[in-house]
């Protein structure tokens, strides 16, 4: 689309509209409001009356003899407003009610609120720029914004807020105008400035839009020299005019014009159009009709100011049809200059009556004449709220742009068959973006000073993905790639499938110099944490992009650009409230996680919740050990115990039940030879996955192989170094015989059974289901489940014998063991018996982090899906989470555990009878349930430094845990 394609159409809608705007400030009985107005007016002074147009600069953080300057102004010069800068809410509260109670007439508190306001006013936790704000499509999400900005202005005490800037982009390289524009296109930044402000003012706060007629299109600092708008007044009138149009048709409050040199309205060479007749009085009023409130840009600036007589300018604004003056440096010596100017006849007295008495319809019409004092209690917190995180989420994933989309790369698919890298280029920080798409996948960091050598890495990798980050600390930032960075780009993308993510503003793609073999583009416009999180779930598909590029790259991507990619059931990361839980009643669970730690319950906790496919808590607690040396983070791993039985074993056991290569009603007998003729012959594997087969609960087979005397690992079975005859490692420096793995699966047999028939948990189950299915498959269970689930389910951090492929540093220490291999045991398998078969074991070895327990949980309760591949059939699923013995006191589903029945159980007692999960020894747990969509993770080391501390169990801290997670459920 070319970009003044819809030039013809907006100027002649808004012609349409007619000339005159009706009043904004007037109220459903005009006759009363003028009359009440008049009155007010006729019973001031003069001073009173000048005093009104002035707004005066207010600093909440420059304190008391800055205050009592400003003081003075409002009592003995009668300033009609203030204009605050700076400093903290709190502060600027507590200065706004003492201003306010000083001035005989209330006064207009204006602020520059483009973005919002964060808990401190110079936050960074704002809405985005104008820029991003223009690629949503959705005009609704602009409207809201604007009202929640208001809403904030409204809370601080706020009356007038000087946005929406209101400027069509038609310069790349406009620094003064910066990412603050909504774009190129017409209709798009009328639109958007409409719903801006039609948001921001139906909670009571004025809009004033900025800056007319335009900011100017010569790059040049206006604090050194006006900015120039060069452009004919045909083609100003129909391009950065027509916003303005649409603007006051829709009762606009307030328009603030600009320190602008426009040739072809104002020929007074030099003379801004803030002091310009021909462009306040003449254009702005007469001819487009503006009622409302005009206001100066800042008047205490050096290129208008300098040379000048004191209150020169201050009347030249007013005279030229100002109604509201900015920040006026010297307000007594331009009182007496405007005094003067009255009494010459320069000032006429309809004149000045036309503006006071607009202020005060302004003021009265906004509620000034009833004011309450602000509450300053929690202010901080009442400005940015999680209603306000949440429309910034809104926003940024309807406004992110996949601006070139080829070969269906995106999302990015098969994450068994990639191996993908990622290069940083800019200054800014990424480290969100990176550790978002390392939750996806294995996503490897490839940094190099020499370009051949970052290309040789980066062979071996399938997809590169290049983030390019530029700091969005200021709209006005620099967002251009450096030209060794272009070199590097182009060479990348030539050798490499490349998806590039531009998190600054669109025009860097213009230094591009071809596109042809860039796979890949997004535009995410802004480096905030928000934006590199939502932007890593659009290339995983856990979120699809949405947005329209605003602005026009080259003739390659014209306005309007912009592919909807598709989502995949995998994980997004949202907050809680998106998902219907109250984040407020969900943080109770940092006071539990905290007691863990304080009460040595265990040195460290990993935490994770998910509500309908989306993580909203992911929170880490503690230590690795009660040294302190170490955090713990998201992506360190943990030995989880028993959770292997479901996240490993019984997923192979449902592929071979669907398969056909065994049944529900298969006897051991049948599966494996070597129990035909003994006393588990006929159990069925229905029976011993249900804990209900009279089989002992565990076998301590480590204990046959210690020396009888000194208890440390016998020398017949064990060896300190590796060879043909020990090659089975324990731990480390420490190998079994292989003559004793046949041991285990012996006494296994051989073992008596239980005298009578009950539910008896078992670990003795999986050692044999174990053997079975790699014996079928042929392959080990660490190989298998990489295979077959860890590897397309992007559970990359999950796997047996850790140490295989991660640092040591990563992995959780889970015991100091002085009983059996006398180490601390760290990335070893805690379980003797399955560090006894090689640290793979059917009941224990594998070790995982939060994030992939949820993937494989999340896997079961999206029926056997998960990303673009299907798992499991639903009904597979269902068949083993059921309760098959429930009318003989056994709980247990088909290998998964399953909410009491009574009530003492491995719940809270509040989770449906659909939910199904498992704990671990060491100190882990993890629980899913369908029917509220949830799933819950706990990791813990409790068994460190010793299994004896039973201090988490006792506390019944995790189901505790679980309890708070459903209260603090809201629908």
């Amino acid at each position: 689309m070319n970009k003044y394609s819809t030039l013809v159409l907006v100027v002649v809608s808004l012609f349409i509209i007619g000339a005159q705007q009706s009043h904004p400030f007037h109220t459903k009985n005009d006759t009363a409001q003028d009359k009440w107005v008049d009155s007010v007016y006729n019973n001031m002074t003069p001073k009173e009356r000048i005093g009104q147009l002035f707004s005066i600069a207010a600093y909440s953080n420059k304190g008391l003899a800055h205050d009592n300057r400003v003081k003075q102004q409002i009592m003995r010069y009668h300033v009609g407003g203030v204009t605050f800068f700076q400093g903290n809410p709190t502060q600027q509260a507590t200065l706004t009610n003492q201003f306010q109670k000083l001035s005989k007439i209330p006064l207009l508190i204006s602020m520059d609120v483009e973005w919002g306001l964060g808990k401190q006013l110079d936050s960074t936790n704002r809405y985005p720029y104008n820029m991003m704000l223009g690629a949503i499509q959705n005009d609704t999400i602009i409207e809201q914004i604007g009202k929640r900005i208001g809403e904030q202005s409204k809370r601080l005490g706020v009356h007038a807020n000087f946005a929406p800037v209101t400027t069509v982009k038609i310069a790349p390289d406009n620094m003064i105008l910066g990412n603050r524009s909504y774009g190129e296109d017409i209709m798009n930044v009328t639109n958007k400035a409409t719903a801006f402000a039609k948001g921001l003012q139906s909670t009571g706060t004025i809009a004033v839009a900025k800056y007319f007629p335009s900011v100017g299109d010569r790059h040049r600092n206006a604090d050194d020299e006006l900015p120039t708008s060069v452009i004919s007044e045909s083609y100003l009138d129909s391009i950065q005019i027509a916003p303005y149009k649409g603007l006051i048709a829709n009762n606009i409050g307030g328009i603030m014009v600009g320190h602008v040199q426009v040739p072809s309205l104002e020929p007074i060479e030099g003379l801004a159009a803030s002091l310009s007749n021909n462009i306040i009085t003449k254009k702005l009023k007469n001819e487009l009709g503006f009622n409302g409130l005009i206001f100066t840009d800042a008047l205490n600036i050096k290129n208008l100011t300098q040379n000048k007589e004191v209150g020169a300018i201050e009347l030249a604004a007013f005279l030229a049809g100002n109604d509201v003056l900015l920040l006026p440096e010297n307000v007594p010596i331009i009182i007496e200059k405007f005094e003067e100017a009255i009494m010459l006849g320069i000032i006429k007295e309809e004149r000045l009556a036309y503006s006071v008495k607009n202020i005060l319809r302004a003021k009265l019409k906004h509620g000034l004449f009833s004011l309450e004092a602000i509450k300053v209690d929690s202010i901080g917190a009442n400005l940015y709220t999680v209603k306000d995180d949440l429309l910034h989420r809104k926003a940024v994933k309807h406004a992110i742009t996949v601006v070139k989309h080829t070969n269906n790369i995106l999302p990015l698919k098969n994450l068994d068959q990639q191996t993908i890298a990622y290069v940083a280029m800019g200054d800014a920080d990424g480290k969100t973006f990176i550790n978002t798409l390392q939750k996806y996948a294995s996503v490897t960091v490839i940094k190099e000073k020499n370009l051949a050598e970052l290309v040789a890495k980066l062979a071996s990798y399938k997809t590169v993905i290049i983030g390019f980050h530029k700091s969005d600390a200021t709209p006005r930032e620099a967002y251009q790639f450096t030209d060794k960075e272009i070199v590097w780009l182009q060479e990348i993308a030539r050798t490499n499938t490349v998806i590039l993510d531009v998190f600054a503003s669109p025009y860097s793609l213009l230094k591009v110099k071809s596109f042809t073999n860039i796979d890949n583009i997004l535009v995410s416009y802004q480096n905030s944490d928000v934006s590199q999180e939502i932007s890593a779930q659009i290339i995983f598909g856990g979120l699809k992009a949405q947005g329209k590029l605003p602005v026009a790259i080259k003739d390659v991507f014209p306005i309007g650009t912009g592919f909807e990619t598709t989502t995949l059931p995998r994980f997004g990361y949202d907050l809680p409230e998106s998902v219907g839980i109250n984040s407020k009643k969900l943080n109770r669970i940092d006071s539990l996680a905290e007691l863990v730690i304080s009460e040595k319950m265990a040195p460290g906790v990993q935490l994770l919740i998910a509500r309908k496919g989306k993580i909203i808590y992911n929170k880490n607690f503690g230590y690795h050990t009660y040294k302190k040396k170490r955090k713990v983070k998201d992506n360190d791993i943990y030995d989880i115990a028993s959770m292997t039985k479901i996240l490993a074993t019984l997923p192979l056991v449902m592929k071979l039940e669907e398969n056909k290569k065994l049944a529900l009603n298969s006897e051991l007998a049948t599966l494996l030879p070597k129990f035909k003729g003994t006393n588990k012959d006929t159990i069925k594997v229905i029976e011993i996955l249900s804990h209900y087969a009279r089989l002992k609960p565990w076998i301590p087979f480590y204990i046959n192989t210690l020396d009888s005397v000194t208890k440390k690992p016998d020398k017949k079975w064990y060896s300190s170094k590796k060879s043909k005859t020990y090659n089975i490692k324990v731990a480390h420096r420490l190998y079994m015989n292989n003559e004793y793995k046949d041991s285990i699966m012996q006494r296994i047999i051989d073992s008596d059974l239980l005298e009578r028939l009950r539910y008896k948990y078992s670990d003795l189950p999986f050692y044999i289901l174990k053997e079975y299915i790699e014996t079928t498959l042929k392959l080990d269970l660490n190989t298998l489940t990489q295979q077959y689930f860890y590897k397309s389910l992007g559970a990359h951090n999950t796997t047996y014998n850790p140490l295989e492929k991660f640092s040591k540093k990563m992995i959780v220490p889970s015991e100091v063991d002085d009983y059996y291999r006398n180490q601390t045991v760290q990335g070893y398998v805690h379980d003797m018996g399955a560090a006894m078969q090689g640290g793979i074991g059917g009941h224990a070895g594998l070790f995982s982090n939060a994030n992939d327990v949820a993937k494989i949980m999340q896997m079961y309760m999206n029926g056997g899906t998960y990303g673009d591949k299907k798992y499991l059939d639903a009904a597979t699923i269902a068949k083993f989470n059921n309760c098959y013995f429930c009318h003989e006191d056994n709980r247990r589903g088909v290998g998964f555990d399953k909410p009491q029945l009574g009530d003492v159980g491995p719940t809270c007692g509040c989770v449906s009878m659909n939910s199904f999960g498992h704990s671990g020894f060491t100190g882990t747990y993890t629980w899913a349930d369908p029917d509220e969509e949830l799933v819950y993770v706990f990791l813990s080391n409790r068994t460190y430094p010793t299994m004896t501390n039973r201090k988490l169990i006792k506390t019944d801290i995790r189901t505790k845990i679980q309890k708070l997670i459903y209260e603090a459920i809201e629908e």
